[in-house]
């Protein structure tokens, strides 16, 4: 995806306005590994439902760390085809699953990709969402971000209404956090005590490098698991960790 749209006006999706009911933590989880997938390892997405499962619970850029089984997830993924947010793919020996995020629920990619940051590591700073969603889509700038952040907050009632809010600055904290609203609204008193990972002594540049490295080697781990899972299908055996 290329990064020539960065003004919050610019993109705009023709899909439905967001009015549909609130989601799950699990729902909300599967959205954003799918949505996360679909930019990060793109060669293995659609994702079959085993990898899925494996990058819901990851144990690393997830907050918070879930251990959800099949068959949750795969409730998870029938609720959110029945809100259109997830399609089921069909032609392959193995069901494999995407997201329809942005169409389905009204907002410029731009958005979609900060909301589904947001699903998957909970509140974060605008500076941290930019650094976060650098290997989804690359934010000019942090103002870019807030401008997006705070369209999501003024969306009008029509529209379905605010899809962020912005929180109460931490104490200690420089800047104020952002929360998204997916899944109703949000305890602000209890998120505002929580720890940020701002203030960090690595500088913005060297976190994107090792943001990039990370991506590189999560990229590889995608492959192999999609091409060990295929071979397993020809072979006519079970995953591992599979009766």
């Amino acid at each position: 995806m290329t990064s020539d749209l960065q003004t919050p006006s610019a993109g705009r999706p023709r899909g439905h306005d967001f009015q549909h009911r609130p989601l799950s933590p699990v729902e909300a989880r599967v959205l954003g590994t799918l949505m996360e997938k679909a930019r990060t390892v793109p060669d293995s997405y659609p994702m079959t439902l085993n990898a899925l499962v494996t990058g819901c619970n990851q144990k690393s850029s997830r907050d918070p760390v879930m251990n959800l089984a099949d068959a949750l997830v795969l409730e998870a993924l029938d609720e959110l085809r029945s809100l259109h947010m997830v399609l089921e793919g069909s032609g392959s020996r193995v069901t494999r699953y995407e997201h329809n995020f942005a169409r389905a629920v009204g907002v410029p990619e731009q958005s979609a990709v900060l909301l589904g940051m947001l699903m998957l590591r909970g509140p974060q700073t605008a500076g941290e969402l930019r650094l976060n969603t650098e290997r989804w889509y690359k934010f000019l700038d942090i103002a870019s971000v807030d401008g997006f952040l705070e369209e999501l907050q003024d969306r009008s009632a029509e529209k379905g209404g605010p899809l962020v809010v912005k929180l109460p600055r931490a104490p200690g904290a420089r800047e104020q956090r952002w929360a998204h609203l997916l899944c109703g609204p949000v305890d602000a008193s209890a998120v505002s005590a929580a720890p940020s990972t701002q203030g960090s002594a690595a500088t913005e540049d060297e976190l994107i490098a090792l943001t990039r490295r990370l991506a590189t080697l999560e990229n590889t781990v995608a492959l192999l698991q999609d091409q060990l899972q295929n071979l397993n299908e020809q072979l006519g055996l079970s995953q591992p960790g599979q009766p």
